[in-house]
């Protein structure tokens, strides 16, 4: 079963991220992170097949989360996606330039965000 680490500072939204994530087919192991912090807890101790960040967190930025995942050998390789209300084309290709591999701008649809996460996990729905 692929994992999925979800980083979002909003209760709501982790909710909700979660909550569309486990609807795929196949199933995915979520985790969740409040924070920057409590994801850099996390990442040591799992293989994380995608990692879902915000961008605007308290204690650690999502870009600087994204800095600290690339520059681990064991998750360089790990499929990053930004969710953020940051909006501007600046914003996307920052996150990018650092290594995000997508860049959803919030809102958007369940389905939006099951597409992306399908894609960056390289699974097809049954």
């Amino acid at each position: 079963m692929q994992r999925v680490l979800v980083v979002e500072d909003s209760q709501t939204m982790r909710d909700w991220l979660a909550a569309a994530l486990e609807d795929l087919d196949p199933p995915l192991k979520i985790d969740v992170a409040a924070n920057g912090f409590e994801a850099l807890r996390l990442l040591p101790h799992h293989t994380y097949d995608l990692v879902v960040t915000d961008i605007n967190m308290p204690d650690i930025h999502g870009l600087e989360l994204i800095s600290f995942v690339r520059k681990d050998p064991r998750h360089r390789a790990t499929p990053l996606l930004i969710v953020s209300t940051e909006s501007s084309e600046e914003d996307r290709r920052r996150g990018l330039a650092l290594g995000a591999n997508a860049y959803l701008v919030k809102p958007f649809a369940a389905s939006e965000l099951q597409r992306v996460a399908l894609d960056l996990l390289q699974v097809r729905p049954t």
